[in-house]
């Protein structure tokens, strides 16, 4: 356990100590929802579109999985550095256990995501932002960014395994970043038609940002809670399970 802690507090610490990772993961997902608020504000006007008070109570649960999803890539892309850097090397020749290695990597993910989460709550609430569900609701989509940021941090780590390079974690990342593009983030599905309502209904996140966004606009909704941390589960999962294979294969490679 102490293996555990060890390695989960060096990724957390890492972290807060690169501001070129931690600042993108702020100010993109809040820049985004400032001209996201301004520009499609009256849209909340529109036949059928969910009663709220403004878009920004629509969109804030969108913004807080965008900042899971920046601040999450980190996990990877510092995996990367320490495996071109030799530090990996080190760390598996020690006698750590090898799971706290993928560990360390993913609660670091997680703890970023809850504080992160928090952090968007107090800033919005600024502007006017009224949770429905209260702080219970809060805490809960807190969580529910932990299981995601976890997720694809663990997504990262992986392909940081595969690849050993910091840049192609980089790199792949806005083919990641389109899947929250191709969901009902920024419009509700029942106003949208063709293709794209066909895609967004295909797509997980659609389900797990509705289900965070009922507990912001409607109040404390347990079906939706379910749905939205059942996907975030199910990339936790995912993600280290492929974290899990990719590190097997790069020891029987190299060790």
């Amino acid at each position: 356990m102490r293996q555990y802690a060890a390695l989960s507090r060096r990724a957390v610490v890492n972290l807060l100590r690169q501001p070129t990772s931690v600042v993108p993961s702020l100010l993109f997902p809040l820049l985004f929802l400032a001209l996201t608020s301004s520009a499609f504000d009256r849209s909340t006007a529109l036949p059928g579109f969910p009663q709220v008070e403004s878009f920004l109570q629509f969109v804030v649960a969108t913004t807080i999985v965008q900042g899971a999803l920046f601040g999450s890539i980190a996990a990877g892309s510092d995996m990367a550095t320490d495996i071109e850097d030799g530090f990996f090397d080190r760390l598996v020749a020690s006698p750590v256990a090898r799971t706290s290695i993928l560990v360390g990597r993913v609660m670091g993910s997680m703890v970023f995501g809850f504080m992160q989460a928090w952090l968007f709550f107090g800033i919005t609430s600024l502007f006017g932002l009224n949770v429905r569900s209260g702080i219970i609701g809060m805490a809960a989509i807190s969580l529910v960014s932990a299981l995601l940021a976890g997720g694809i941090g663990a997504v990262s780590v992986a392909f940081a395994l595969r690849t050993g390079s910091a840049e192609a974690v980089r790199g792949a990342f806005p083919l990641l970043f389109s899947f929250l593009f191709l969901s009902s983030a920024f419009f509700p599905r029942d106003l949208m038609n063709g293709w794209f309502k066909s895609v967004a209904s295909l797509n997980p996140l659609s389900y797990m940002i509705e289900g965070l966004r009922s507990q912001v606009i409607t109040g404390l909704d347990a079906g939706g809670l379910a749905a939205a941390a059942g996907v975030a589960f199910g990339i936790l999962v995912v993600g280290t399970s492929a974290a899990g294979l990719a590190l097997s294969r790069r020891l029987t490679a190299n060790f």
